[in-house]
């Protein structure tokens, strides 16, 4: 989703410290292939991989595979289709993932948080010349990942899949049951690749168990040309209980629009009555825009508890990359998707031999927790701190103020690795953290006893 913006915040806070088949085809059709049951090198044939899902994680998997040789299939069911997404990337995603210039609707270089009280924040403070947020819209950058996989050799299946079936055995075969312009077919793969998002039927196949998921709701609104001039290179984020009890809000910039939305965890409910708050609070910035498209979608908000099984690798969304506080999911999911094709590419040798669940764990998964998984459960931490409350929520615009948190912030979150702090200056974050959390929780108590209505510092609006 949307919103990597806050994900530079918290990651870098200085801390010492399926509808399924009426009838399924229960017979294998003559053209299954099936792997040999002795040897785990091929005869005459590569390692075949079905890829379920083709947004940044699946078609990145693809790309990866086809690259070696590997022989692949990429499902996606609406090539067309546009992800309800901020569509923020990092700046080290440009040259990592060789993203084209073009693609880059905005490259946003002001940003703003905006408090429940509305205190704002000038959030860019530290950015260099050359630095800047790619906003892109998701069905640009989809469709330009896919062709590109389809480049390097991937087949694209333009396919609903409808069920997978899982063998019984550590040779046999999935079988990936599909539809393509209602017509019932399947293929037989050695290898299953989950990136098929937050409801993944992948992973249902799997039993890889549930997590939570956040909505997120957003209206595209193109704007006058003076309003779309405010927003040609700003980014806003505004927190509250109003805009959402346990995430944020957000204004965007597109090609020629901007993207306004919210998300929520625990008041799913009422995501609609929060998207009333925060066009309201940014009334006098888009009056006179037009809506042009109203989208919603699930974030997942923490990692499946199992994310291999058997042959079967999930990546994205699927697997549950998508980062506490911000939301930001697509550097973590194209990264997913090819740490996790180079992993089978290393494990079957170039796509010669078979590999095992034991593969996947051990050049897959534990490689990405490795690099990965201390961000997630730190971000998940911060959570709790900064979005209880409003009082935390006041703290948190705050330190965005402060300059050091800024700078460490975009090194961080635009190169993704840690930046090298100041000890001195990360003690007195901490302590300045702790005075602000307590200074605002007071405040609002005494807020609440002078207008002689009781609330938590949670409720105010």
């Amino acid at each position: 989703m949307a919103s990597q913006m806050l994900h530079s915040v918290f990651t870098s806070f200085p801390l010492s410290l399926k509808t399924p088949l009426s009838s399924k085809i229960r017979s294998k059709p003559s053209s299954l292939i099936v792997a040999g049951k002795s040897d785990p090198h091929f005869s005459g044939r590569k390692l075949r991989v079905a890829v379920i899902g083709g947004g940044p994680a699946g078609s990145s998997t693809a790309e990866a595979l086809a690259a070696s040789g590997i022989e692949t299939f990429l499902f996606e069911r609406s090539p067309g289709g546009a992800k309800p997404c901020g569509g923020a990337i990092p700046l080290c995603m440009l040259d990592e993932f060789s993203i084209p210039p073009e693609l880059i609707d905005r490259k946003v270089t002001q940003m703003k948080i905006i408090s429940p009280s509305n205190v704002t924040v000038d959030f860019g403070k530290t950015l260099k010349s050359h630095q800047f947020i790619s906003m892109l819209r998701r069905e640009v950058l989809d469709s330009y990942l896919r062709s590109r996989a389809e480049s390097k050799g991937a087949t694209i299946l333009k396919a609903l899949v409808t069920d997978l079936e899982v063998p019984t055995s550590a040779t046999a075969p999935y079988i990936v049951h599909h539809t393509i312009d209602n017509s019932r077919q399947s293929l037989a793969v050695d290898v299953v690749i989950g990136a098929d998002g937050a409801n993944s039927r992948v992973a249902k196949s799997i039993k890889a168990g549930n997590y939570a998921c956040a909505i997120a709701f957003q209206e595209r609104i193109k704007l006058p040309d003076d309003k779309m001039e405010y927003y040609k290179n700003l980014a806003e984020i505004y927190v509250g209980n109003d805009v959402s009890p346990d995430f944020y809000a957000w204004v965007f910039p597109k090609c020629d629009h901007v993207a306004v939305g919210t998300g929520t965890v625990c008041s799913k409910q009422n995501i609609k009555l929060f998207q009333h708050s925060i066009r309201k609070r940014v009334k006098p910035k888009i009056h006179g825009g037009k809506v042009i498209k109203v989208e919603a979608h699930p974030i997942p908000e923490h990692p499946r508890p199992v994310r291999v099984r058997g042959r079967v690798a999930l990546v994205g969304d699927a697997a549950g990359y998508v980062t506490k506080c911000s939301g930001e999911g697509i550097y973590f999911a194209a990264k997913s998707g090819r740490m996790c094709g180079e992993a089978i590419v290393r494990a079957s040798e170039g796509g010669e031999r078979m590999i095992t669940e034991d593969d996947l764990k051990r050049e897959y998964l534990k490689e990405w927790d490795a690099k990965y998984i201390t961000t997630f459960r730190f971000l998940d931490l911060l959570q709790r701190v900064f979005y209880g409350s409003n009082a935390g929520r006041e703290a948190l615009v705050e330190l965005c103020g402060v300059e050091y948190v800024q700078r460490m912030t975009f090194e961080s979150y635009l190169y993704k690795k840690l930046a090298d702090g100041d000890r001195r200056e990360d003690a007195k974050m901490v302590m300045k953290t702790i005075g602000s959390l307590i200074r605002f929780e007071i405040w609002f108590v005494k807020a609440s006893c002078k207008s002689g209505v009781l609330w938590s510092p949670g409720d105010l609006r």
